[in-house]
């Protein structure tokens, strides 16, 4: 079992950065492919960035690539998703979420979530 804490968000205007964490419980987040999900109001959820379980593989979406960054400390039990050059289409709740074995981008296919962090860019 892994429980997952975020923080982080707030309120930034377009074109700044935020560094979104994400803490988990447990003894076994080594094992655990990390992935970076959010969903705006009326939206679906949808996946933004994932992380291998070693941390060597990194997957984005093309809407974040090259501009959001996920990586993972496993000796701090800690993902993160460093965002910069944000935009107002950015804003939304974002969820860090686990799974064993490898990458996924659909939500169904991850077991473990934190409750969210709400990200705001004012334009």
């Amino acid at each position: 079992q892994v429980q997952l804490v975020e923080s982080g968000g707030g309120l930034v205007e377009a074109g700044g950065s935020l560094r979104l964490s994400c803490a988990a419980s447990g003894r076994t987040f080594s094992r655990y492919a990390m992935g970076w999900f959010r969903q705006a109001p009326g939206k679906e959820r949808e996946f933004v960035a994932g992380i291998s379980p070693s941390g060597a593989g990194t997957y984005y979406a093309d809407s974040v690539k090259g501009r959001f960054t996920i990586s993972r400390d496993n000796a701090k039990n800690t993902v993160y998703l460093q965002m910069n050059s944000l935009k107002p289409e950015d804003t939304a709740v974002y969820y860090c979420a686990g799974r064993l074995s490898t990458i996924a981008t659909y939500s169904y296919d991850y077991a473990y979530w934190g409750q969210g962090t709400q990200v705001t860019v004012s334009s």
